[in-house]
């Protein structure tokens, strides 16, 4: 799947909470905040138990110092809801003729889950949804390839738990000459509604455009990727900017469309409730996951050995 070289690892260093909720509804490109959602359950995190009945995610032993920093709600309860999208593989999609999620991102919030001694419930999101649902506390953290950034940590906290970078992908042979996101002026593009790419690289591309005195970026929004490369392949667009794991795969699956440039690694963070008191103890399971060999093997399984982290940093924006 994931191909380029990456850069050096970065180094290490009330479930709901309504007074948010205003806020929350604006922080993902201010759409509606409540699509119909599926819950899939994932198999409890028993330790030595190796294959999740299936989930195919490597044993981890229980971290009892990080669980004991569970708060209550979570300890009572012993399951994490875990808001993810779907339709974008490697990162996150449906076993093949199942409604179970895999991916890099179902896998390791499993590793959490097994981490933490807790079971880990997949309740699938629209990306754009997931952040006011963490606020209306439907959920109870998001592991979905988020990108902290000051405005999000408004209303979440952040563990870094891998990393990853923007490609631009476009029709074989690339007959609009497309050849950085510096080309993008004037061109139709595609992007995933409530993306790092739609909120903050858009319109700091648009500001260049403009000061060049190009046009500025034609932009179409899609609930997941999958729809914008769809449209990419019918001629509907131009370009489609994205995530690279989920771009870079869809190129090899893909003979109508190939990757014009690869860019911006950076990383991404578990999302989670401010003032919820799962911070604490998730980043300090974290940091055990991704010293382990697990976390390399989950990764390893998708192509995205590249995306490896050695800290889980707190906090850090992007």
């Amino acid at each position: 799947m994931k191909t380029p070289t990456a850069p050096a690892p970065v180094k290490r260093i009330h479930r709901g909470i309504p007074a948010v909720m205003a806020t929350a509804a604006l922080l993902l490109a201010a759409t509606a905040c409540a699509p119909g959602t599926a819950t899939l359950a994932s198999t409890p995190a028993t330790p030595g138990d190796s294959a999740g009945n299936g989930t195919g995610v490597p044993a981890l032993a229980v971290n009892d110092a990080a669980a004991q920093l569970l708060p209550e709600s979570i300890k009572s309860t012993r399951v994490l809801r875990v808001a993810i999208p779907t339709n974008e593989p490697p990162t996150q999609f449906y076993r093949e003729g199942t409604q179970e999620m895999t991916g890099t991102n179902p896998d390791i919030a499993r590793l959490l889950g097994e981490a933490l001694g807790v079971k880990v419930e997949i309740q699938v999101a629209n990306f754009d949804s997931i952040i006011p649902g963490i606020a209306a506390g439907r959920y109870d953290m998001t592991v979905s390839s988020m990108t902290p950034t000051e405005k999000r940590m408004e209303v979440l906290d952040f563990v870094d738990y891998m990393q990853m970078g923007n490609s631009i992908a476009v029709a074989q042979g690339n007959p609009q000459g497309i050849t950085d996101q510096h080309a993008l002026c004037g061109k139709k593009l595609g992007l995933l509604t409530g993306s790092y790419q739609l909120t903050v690289n858009v319109p700091e591309y648009d500001k260049a455009c403009t000061a060049g005195g190009k046009d500025t970026i034609q932009r179409s929004e899609f609930q997941d990727t999958r729809q914008a490369i769809s449209a990419l392949g019918s001629g509907r667009l131009d370009a489609v900017l994205a995530d690279s794991p989920i771009l870079n795969f869809a190129a090899t699956q893909n003979p109508q469309i190939e990757i014009a440039s690869k860019y911006d690694f950076t990383p991404v963070g578990v999302g989670l409730p401010k003032d919820s008191g799962l911070v604490n103890a998730v980043s300090a399971a974290l940091s055990g996951v991704i010293q382990s060999d697990s976390y390399l093997k989950v990764l390893g399984k998708y192509g995205l050995e590249s995306s490896a982290i050695t800290d889980a940093r707190v906090n850090f924006a992007q």
